[in-house]
């Protein structure tokens, strides 16, 4: 693990639009930082899990999946989390399938710590799996490299503009499941920081959200370029997907959706030990 004794905070986040949003006003200096310097670290989620596992970052976003392996390093900031009520990541194939197909299929994950690999996990129990960035999942179906992929950030809203057939919401499944929203991301602290930094750093990101949430227009500017094309149109609706009133705060039913998503990891041997999530902020 590398300690920082200073407030300078790496924290990492990813290269998605809704990432960028909450983010806007630390980026541009829009509120008080609370004396802490903070210095941006843009990965693809499956990255930032894996720094996570290794300690390397003060703060990150982390799929609820990879939680599940870093929870004696890192507690939950209650702002931040990006949680579906009823939708969330989408399998997709570029011929008809049915869901029952899947478990004979190969099927492209954006990582093996990511919760839409989890989730899918829960719900097929057996198929064969190749591991694909996310932003080239959709590219891979299309191409026939795999039979299926699963599709998360904005390619959820513009598959179908690559011909792709919607086999799965993973979303949709899991509040059929559980009556639970979704809990996909959420952002962490190290531990070691201390309560009085860790508090203060959860203040600062969760002014940071409420700004962007206040002045939208100018916050979803920002974003844009983070989108990897998607129209304006696009990008406001997939913001407004996952930058909501679970983002705020995550509240009692996020806090039961991520404990009931660990819970099941465990019970399925996805996860090997119980966690108890500690919350911040």
């Amino acid at each position: 693990m590398n300690t920082t004794p200073s407030n300078k905070i790496h924290f990492g986040h990813s290269p998605d639009p809704d990432d960028a949003f909450m983010f806007y006003a630390i980026a541009n200096q829009k509120i008080d930082t609370a004396g802490f310097e903070i210095e941006h670290v843009v990965e693809d989620i499956e990255s930032l899990n894996h720094r996570a596992i290794r300690g390397e970052l003060e703060a990150t976003a982390v799929s609820v999946h990879a939680y599940g392996h870093v929870s004696d390093q890192y507690a939950i900031m209650r702002s931040g989390a990006s949680v579906g009520e009823g939708y969330g990541p989408v399998v997709v194939s570029a011929n008809p399938l049915s869901i029952k197909d899947l478990e004979t299929k190969t099927i492209a994950v954006p990582g093996m710590l990511t919760t839409a690999y989890l989730v899918l996990k829960l719900c097929l129990h057996d198929f064969r799996t190749v591991v694909v960035p996310f932003d080239q999942i959709m590219d891979h179906v299309f191409e026939e490299k795999a039979d299926a992929g699963v599709i998360i950030h904005e390619g959820q809203l513009t598959y179908e503009d690559r011909h792709l057939y919607k086999v799965l919401d993973l979303g949709a499944w899991w509040f059929s499941e559980t009556k639970l929203p979704l809990p996909l991301g959420i952002d962490v602290i190290r531990k070691d920081l201390g309560f009085d930094k860790m508090k203060a750093l959860a203040r600062v990101f969760r002014e940071s959200i409420i700004y962007s949430l206040e002045h939208r227009k100018e916050a979803l500017e920002y974003a844009l370029p983070f989108g990897r094309g998607i129209s304006r149109t696009d990008e406001d609706r997939f913001v407004a997907m996952y930058v909501n009133d679970f983002t705020r705060d995550i509240g009692e039913r996020g806090e039961a959706a991520i404990r009931e998503l660990l819970n099941r990891g465990v019970k399925t041997g996805v996860l090997a030990k119980k966690v108890a999530p500690e919350f911040v902020g």
